[in-house]
């Protein structure tokens, strides 16, 4: 009999699995065979979107708004997106240079589908989201992640481009707050990234999904966007974190606007356009009354950080970069008093099974020592971090 097994392309073998989706679905069975599993694993915000949203999408269904919208996305989200930047962050963002997409995944798929070709090489930090890697390998080229630790901030950083530049490299790619470390580059930091790539005629994407919930160390604080650094950086942002709507799939990319054309004919031919009632609901999440609520969540987010980093502290897990932004802690186990606290993924096992908390081992975010950390996410309520952390302390106390 005739082999028929369809052949599956080379570029897949270039994609890791995405290792996360293994603790989230133990975790899922043991919560269905009835335990009660604290999850802190999964980078999704305990909030949804508040009803000034909602409304705004089944209104959108009843009037039969539910048809495609331009490519680039609709004029009047474009607009007030333009309209947030200059109100957060004293930004003049054309609306021309705004793309809407399917998600911050999409924007990044695009970005990477106009700049990468065949064996470029994108330099990134390690550790970094996983999938940022996958984008750049998608569309052959290859991601060169440097080793980037708490000196750097877990961050990328100009010295760094300018030693590993080579003759390949095409560009960077960085998150600003980050995931897995919640940790920011600094305005030098991000100045200095951007004129480094500058001179070396390269792309610089800034993925800014974070940059909502950003808390700083002290009270006051506020985010920079990595905009403010010349019309050439590529800013990639989203509706999912700060604007708590993570199924509703919907983000933005701001480009230099010489690269629009090239990216609206992508979108076209690749996916039509964002959803369209997600769309329309989003014109609402910058309504005053939602902005107070996603103002209100990110003090929440904050006071979850400020009670999880130093109770880990009090554990045993080394956390040398206070987390500035997102919902991450990425801390090193290596102090932790536990007999698996040699390999992460080990270690993470152990304490979903025996003190029922999930959390996410550090190989899925890069090469550079992953045994040695895991992920906290703190996008749950703050009683659950409570419980987490009496559960954690009963573990590592025995």
């Amino acid at each position: 009999m005739a082999d028929n097994r369809i052949q599956v392309a080379r570029r897949v073998d270039a994609i890791e699995p995405f290792r996360v989706m293994e603790m989230v679905k133990a975790a899922a069975s043991m919560t269905r065979a009835g335990q009660d599993v604290i999850s802190m694993s999964v980078g999704e915000p305990d909030f949804t979107a508040p009803d000034i949203v909602a409304r705004a999408a089944v209104e959108a269904i009843q009037r039969g708004a539910t048809q495609y919208t331009e490519s680039l996305g609709l004029p009047a989200l474009r607009e007030a997106i333009s309209a947030h930047y200059a109100r957060a962050y004293g930004l003049d963002v054309a609306p021309q240079r705004i793309v809407v997409t399917a998600g911050a995944s999409a924007g990044l798929l695009l970005a990477c589908a106009a700049l990468v070709a065949d064996g470029d090489e994108v330099l990134m930090p390690d550790p970094s989201y996983p999938c940022n890697r996958h984008f750049v390998s998608a569309f052959g080229g290859n991601a060169v992640l440097v080793p980037s630790g708490p000196a750097e901030r877990y961050q990328l950083t100009a010295a760094q481009v300018a030693a590993r530049w080579t003759e390949r490299t095409r560009g960077v790619i960085v998150a600003s707050p980050s995931n897995p470390t919640g940790t920011s580059m600094t305005p030098d930091q991000t100045r200095d990234l951007v004129a480094a790539v500058r001179a070396r005629g390269g792309f610089s994407i800034i993925d800014e999904i974070y940059q909502g919930l950003y808390y700083g160390e002290k009270e006051g604080d506020r985010a920079t966007s990595a905009l403010s650094f010349g019309d050439d950086v590529i800013t990639v942002n989203s509706f999912s974190k700060y604007f708590s709507m993570t199924g509703w799939r919907l983000g933005w990319l701001v480009l230099p606007e010489a690269l629009v054309p090239a990216v609206e004919k992508l979108a076209q031919n690749l996916f039509i356009c964002a959803p369209a009632i997600a769309q329309h609901a989003a014109l609402a999440a910058f309504h005053i009354e939602a902005i107070a609520i996603f103002e209100e969540r990110r003090r929440e987010f904050r006071r979850r950080r400020d009670f999880l980093v130093p109770a880990l502290r009090d554990l045993g897990f080394t956390v040398p970069v206070l987390p500035d932004g997102a919902f991450y802690v990425y801390a090193d186990i290596t102090q932790v008093p536990h007999r698996d606290a040699r390999d992460s993924s080990a270690f993470g096992m152990a304490v979903l099974r025996d003190a029922l908390v999930a959390l996410v081992p550090g190989d899925d975010f890069g090469f550079a020592a992953p045994k040695q950390h895991v992920r906290f996410s703190y996008a749950t309520k703050y009683e659950r971090i409570e419980q987490a952390v009496d559960r954690l302390a009963r573990l590592l106390r025995r």
